[in-house]
């Protein structure tokens, strides 16, 4: 199955430059938050694959215009052909705005998923917007991960952890791909597919040349 996760930032190479051939292979969509919903309605209406969603701190405008056609597992467990995926959305809080949460709320939120838990034996990815504590997050409050996430981790070892929040534009604290013990960690910003059984990148057979290519290929020819 590969999975086209997503998250921060709308890419252009989808919306703007859209062909549907480049949804191709794509068998499920995760959203980590932070986008706009007009572009997650756009997506699920030209594939067949779910759009799965949970929110980003900036995600306020979802109560007044919840993306189409997609599916919001925020605070619950979501199985897609036996893939058990736990959404958590929010960031840590600092201004009191909505989907803002202290550590305490987040482990409340969590408590509240014991029964799901339980009943669902677990769970295999892990879709949150912010990052878990001191794991690839940030130093400033805002984009310090919750350390409940941590926990849960350690506690169910899910195959995937999936998030967003800390973007490329950061640095070294910006990292696409990385482990935690067993499970594999992937920053969804922007775009990126992976196949969920190997965990490899899954590049679709059409990919648009993009003007770093067009600058090396000058050189080449140069």
């Amino acid at each position: 199955m590969n999975i086209l996760v997503i998250g921060d930032e709308e890419s252009k190479y989808l919306w703007d430059y859209f062909d549907r051939s480049k949804l191709e292979g794509v068998d499920l969509i995760l959203s980590s938050g932070d986008l706009s919903p007009h572009y997650l309605s756009f997506l699920a209406t030209f594939t067949h694959a779910p759009v799965l969603y949970i929110h980003g701190n900036h995600d306020c405008c979802y109560s007044q215009t919840p993306p189409n056609g997609c599916i919001c597992i925020e605070d619950s467990i979501y199985t897609y052909k036996g893939i058990r995926i736990l959404g958590l959305g929010g960031s840590m809080l600092y201004n009191k705005n909505e989907y803002q949460f202290s550590n305490q709320q987040m482990k409340r939120r969590i408590n509240k998923l014991r029964f799901q838990l339980w009943k669902n034996r677990g769970f295999d990815i892990l879709l949150t917007h912010a990052p878990a504590y001191r794991i690839n997050d940030a130093d400033d409050i805002p984009h310090t991960g919750f350390v409940p996430f941590v926990s849960l981790l350690e506690k169910y070892s899910p195959k995937y952890f999936i998030h967003g929040h800390v973007h490329a534009t950061y640095g070294g604290k910006y990292k696409r791909r990385s482990n935690y013990n067993t499970t594999q960690i992937i920053n969804s910003y922007e775009r990126y597919i992976f196949n969920y059984e190997t965990g490899e990148e899954y590049i679709p057979e059409f990919v648009l040349p993009t003007k770093d290519y067009f600058s090396i290929l000058g050189q080449k020819i140069i």
